[in-house]
């Protein structure tokens, strides 16, 4: 008998599918010079911009692995950094039009790995795993 997965592993498995789509679709769309680890970014930026500390905070990483990421996205055009108008010493990281336009395409591909799944499992079953995972969301 083998020993069954834990939740990390169960929960990981659909992550990575999500992320190789996603990676997939940004390619295809002339987007190769970013890769999976940028969307510790993009998923942690705010619309007018986020500080790199706080997207490091976010991600649950450090700050030099983030600016690292940054300074690759603002060397490709993904991103630049601005003037935090709250404080003119810092900086604020913010998509440009460019990094704009991998939020439609990444939303694409998410959809339709859902739309993968739900066919796979039923539409109520991905209702209820939708369920589910947000309440859980909603407890941490």
């Amino acid at each position: 008998m083998s020993t069954p997965k834990n939740l990390a592993g169960l929960l990981r498995d659909p992550w990575i599918a999500i992320s190789e789509r996603v990676d997939q679709r940004l390619a295809e769309h002339g987007h190769t010079h970013v890769r999976p680890a940028h969307g510790n970014v993009f998923i942690w930026l705010d619309d007018d911009g986020t500080r790199v500390s706080v997207l490091a905070e976010r991600a649950r990483m450090t700050k030099q692995s983030m600016g690292e990421l940054v300074a690759h996205l603002e060397s490709n055009g993904y991103v630049e950094r601005v003037p935090d108008p709250a404080d003119r010493r810092a900086k604020l990281v913010r998509a440009t039009a460019s990094g704009k336009a991998l939020y439609p395409i990444a939303r694409a591909a998410i959809a339709e790995i859902e739309a993968g799944w739900a066919a796979a499992l039923g539409d109520a079953k991905m209702r209820r795993l939708r369920e589910l995972l947000e309440e859980l969301d909603a407890t941490t």
